[in-house]
């Protein structure tokens, strides 16, 4: 047994577990009518409400002592401090550093971090202004009007998300694009109507070493060079975001267009640096900076608010209530918003390659469930898909249902049909319906009572069915900031009380080294025998197949 699950304060939940799992959320409310006061919380213009959850007052003293056993006040400080709290890549965790006001100082082994980042923050804005006002030009002299992204993971899926999200922010005559998929169908779809004149691509790579990110470069330099007829015409389309700047020198980018990757930035945590260039390029620089400082006011509450007044340890408790004590293997995402439409991707990677982890901080193998499996969609999309599941299926799954209450694209009853969906959802998802009020309802339809009892069994619905409501204004890029942060560090917390590293990546690093060995392979295009039999076999059908 792990030193987290002999733990007075594990096996204290666990025993509380037992009573409150008996409890039913139709009961609590009945009992307490300020059930929604004492179980919500405000930070800004969002609304956190989890009163629709299996927890009383009792439960969240004791997730709080478990977040106290676990030096969760401790680890925060550690990593705003600069501290290498990612172990085993011997790394500090500064993405908070990147958000931060301009004039703040943050050191990382007593060599403050933030002159950088501040020369990096003016030459984007720099660069912003210039494409935004038409003023770069590409090798036919017309401006820009095009900006293409090519990465993977997280230069690609968080930028991506962001410039969905505020789509109504950005400039409709820059359209922004993004490439990730090495199926040559990715690329050459995005590239088909778009013009290499007034084309900017960004490689965003922090290694510039990403076989699918490098592979995609290659055809959009190529396709940029062919009609510009001057290989040195890569300086006006070509930008990159990296750490390796030799490697984006030779392939022919100037120094002045390559904007500095730090190894304190995780990848999933990097759209808030020049990652987010083209983000930026899109909504404005004045809006990228408005999505820094909602993000940095997340950091600041995460860091300074107890424990009962802090939104993401809140949500991460949640969560931790539910996979380690209720055995919820997954959780979902439902944004009930358009523009959130790739949020729940986002959020996929930001938490499974964190806490996906089953070897903690000491190297051992963990006797409990760590990070769960994240999913979601749009809200509306998929009550027509998959709330069967959800409302009566066999497997709890526990939900954060995500709102704003005013669209920044108001049309008719649009916005009060939505969130009626929305609010009735969580609602029936906590309440459900008993037998007696199905039956009452059939005979009120009219059915026979023959009818009613062949129907009776299919029209209950357990309810007690957990969800999370977090509710705001609308989607600006500060509101959008504090989302993102507020996830980040729900996910941190996790990681701390589960006693892993949130920032490491290795089991992504297999499938790399054996991608490498096959690719080899398949270039040579002779018979292997070296793989197992399905994967000697799948690959030698495959050859066989491009032979003819």
């Amino acid at each position: 047994m792990s030193r987290l699950t002999d733990s007075p304060a594990w096996r204290a939940l666990q025993e509380h577990q037992q009573i409150q799992a008996q409890q039913s959320l139709r009961d609590l409310f009945a009992s307490d009518k300020k059930r929604f006061e004492r179980f919500s919380l405000q930070f800004g213009d969002i609304l956190l409400d989890y009163s629709k959850n299996q927890v009383s007052a009792e439960t969240m003293a004791l997730l709080y002592d478990l977040a106290d056993s676990r030096e969760l006040k401790n680890w925060i400080d550690r990593m705003f401090a600069g501290e290498r709290i990612n172990h085993t890549e011997q790394r500090a965790v500064l993405h908070t550093a990147l958000r931060k006001p301009l004039d703040a100082s943050v050191y990382v082994d007593g060599v403050d971090v933030m002159p950088e980042i501040r020369q990096s923050m003016a030459r984007m804005k720099t660069l912003v202004g210039h494409v935004r006002a038409g003023e770069w030009k590409g090798f036919s002299g017309q401006p820009i009007s095009d900006v293409v992204n090519l990465g993977v993971g997280g230069s690609d899926l968080g930028p991506q998300m962001v410039s969905e999200a505020l789509r109504p922010y950005g400039r409709h005559s820059l359209h922004v694009h993004f490439v990730s998929n090495v199926d040559s169908s990715h690329i050459s779809d995005t590239l088909r109507g778009l013009k290499p004149e007034t084309t900017l691509f960004i490689i965003s790579s922090k290694s510039f070493t990403t076989q699918d990110t490098l592979a995609n470069a290659e055809v959009a330099r190529k396709w940029v060079t062919d009609p510009a007829g001057d290989a040195l015409m890569i300086s006006r389309h070509f930008i990159a975001v990296t750490d390796n700047i030799v490697a984006a020198n030779a392939f022919g980018i100037v120094e002045e267009n390559i904007f500095r990757m730090w190894d304190w930035v995780g990848g999933r945590y990097s759209l808030w640096s020049a990652i987010g260039l083209s983000v930026a390029i899109y909504i404005g620089m004045e809006n990228f900076k408005a999505l820094l400082e909602g993000a940095h006011e997340m950091d600041e509450h995460f860091r300074t608010a107890p424990w009962d007044k802090n939104l993401p340890v809140t949500l991460a408790l949640m969560g931790i209530w539910y996979n380690n004590f209720f055995d919820a293997e997954t959780y979902a995402v439902l944004p009930y918003d358009q523009h959130l439409q790739r949020f729940p991707a986002y959020l996929q990677q930001v938490d499974m390659e964190s806490n996906g982890k089953s070897i903690d901080r000491d190297g051992k193998p963990v006797d409990y469930a760590t990070g769960p499996i994240l999913w979601g969609e749009l809200g509306i999309t998929g009550q027509h898909a998959f709330y069967q599941l959800l409302h009566q299926g066999s497997h709890l799954v526990p939900a954060d249902f995500i709102v704003p209450y005013k669209s920044l694209n108001p049309l008719g009853v649009h916005q009060d049909i939505l969130l009626a969906n929305f609010f009735a959802q969580t609602e029936a998802l906590m309440c459900g319906k008993t037998e007696a009020e199905a039956r009452t309802e059939m005979e009120q339809e009219g059915l026979a009572a023959e009818e009613i009892e062949r129907l009776l069994a299919y029209k209950v619905f357990t309810g007690n069915k957990p969800t999370n409501t977090i509710l705001f204004e609308s989607l600006t890029p500060k509101t959008l900031g504090a989302l993102m942060a507020m996830y980040e560090h729900k996910i941190f917390t996790q990681g701390v009380i589960w006693n892993i590293n949130s920032f490491d990546q290795w089991g992504v690093e297999l499938g790399k080294q054996l991608t490498a060995k096959v690719f080899t392979q398949l270039r040579q295009g002779e018979e292997v025998n070296n793989h197992d039999a399905s994967s000697n076999g799948l690959i030698n059908h495959y050859l066989r197949h491009i032979r003819n």
